[in-house]
């Protein structure tokens, strides 16, 4: 693969107002699904390494009301920690979204980090000439996933 540089898109200003408005639950529900949108990215360079999709299920146990917030946060720790040892830019911006996911439970703002960095690796996991396009891909299905969300809640 060539070079590739991460451009955000024009419609994360939209999320980024969206979000402003959501609660700690539906920021966490988003969190995690954008996060466990592009595991596969990790997964697939790093099998025998679970942490991030811990801390994916880790933040889903939080926002039940199963885990504590220091577990949730200790899981994201981890899935940070996977992030530093994942030798391919796609797997480890996948590994900190999961991070990001769980440490919402700590604090919301972690949700637009999460969703971020999902975008980055789905940005950083095609060939240069894709790029732009998977990234705008990915914010599209995030920024539709919250609206469903909104709905729900």
């Amino acid at each position: 693969m060539g070079k590739t540089k991460f451009v955000d898109t024009q419609i994360s200003k939209s999320i980024t107002e969206l979000i402003s408005k959501q609660d700690h639950r539906t920021l966490m529900l988003w969190a995690i699904d954008c996060a466990e949108h592009v595991l596969p990215y990790f997964e697939g360079k790093c099998d025998n390494d679970d942490r991030p999709r811990k801390a994916i299920e880790a933040g889903r146990a939080w926002e039940s009301g199963e885990l504590a917030m220091s577990e949730a946060r200790k899981a994201a720790f981890a899935a940070h920690a996977a992030a530093r040892n994942a030798n391919d830019q796609a797997a480890a911006f996948a590994a900190r979204a999961a991070g990001h996911a769980a440490a919402t439970a700590h604090v919301a703002g972690h949700a637009i980090h999460a969703a971020t960095y999902a975008a980055k690796a789905a940005n950083y996991a095609v060939e240069p000439a894709e790029a732009g396009a998977n990234a705008v891909k990915e914010r599209n299905w995030q920024f539709q996933h919250l609206l469903n969300l909104c709905d729900i809640h």
